[in-house]
């Protein structure tokens, strides 16, 4: 996939851009991740877009586990604060996606697919941008829209050292989380998202 200058679209103009990223664990400057989201009555549309100089992706494969070798964004979702269960989706910059369900602690079903949803993704000239929509009846059946929330976590693995024996990332995520160490899948990772109007 070459590198494309990604036009301004004026779909995406009422949706609020969170950019308030950190690294929890780490004391140096967070490079940009900008988070975007709308919804209608059918679906709801995210969009990630990540400032990177050296993105790293594993290629010669579509499965799905590449997806954990790469530069990536992440959103999960969890249907109550004990996540029993949540979901996963962690997206490349090539536009594959590791779609799992899980239960705490770290209990993952890496065969689940998520039905009704659709990515995209495309290199920019200063990084890459991941977008996609999902159903809401795909939310629903899952039971994940309560009073009109998403419960979600919004996160990026940004991927430092790539060998044939090692890779090894920095972790950015949207809420800070309650532990020493890094780790998205606990409960004080996720935030909330309001789908106003719904």
């Amino acid at each position: 996939m070459g590198r494309t200058m990604m036009n301004f679209d004026p779909f995406w103009t009422g949706a609020e851009a969170l950019s308030s990223f950190v690294y929890p664990w780490d004391a140096e400057t967070v490079p940009t991740t900008i988070f975007r989201s709308l919804h209608d009555k059918r679906h709801f549309y995210f969009r990630f877009d990540v400032i990177d100089c050296d993105i790293v992706v594993e290629r010669g494969t579509a499965d799905k586990m590449a997806v954990l070798n790469s530069d990536r964004v992440e959103i999960f979702f969890r249907s109550n604060e004990k996540m029993q269960p949540y979901y996963g989706l962690e997206m490349d910059p090539l536009g594959r996606v590791l779609d799992y369900k899980a239960e705490f602690y770290r209990k993952f079903d890496y065969k689940w697919r998520w039905k009704g949803i659709t990515v995209r993704s495309a290199f920019t000239l200063n990084g890459y941008r991941v977008w996609g929509c999902i159903t809401l009846n795909s939310l629903r059946s899952l039971n994940l829209i309560s009073d009109n929330r998403l419960q979600a976590g919004l996160f990026r693995g940004k991927c430092i050292s790539h060998t044939p024996a090692e890779v090894s990332f920095k972790w950015i995520s949207w809420i800070r989380p309650h532990s020493e160490q890094p780790d998205f899948h606990i409960p004080s990772a996720f935030g909330e998202l309001i789908l106003e109007g719904l």
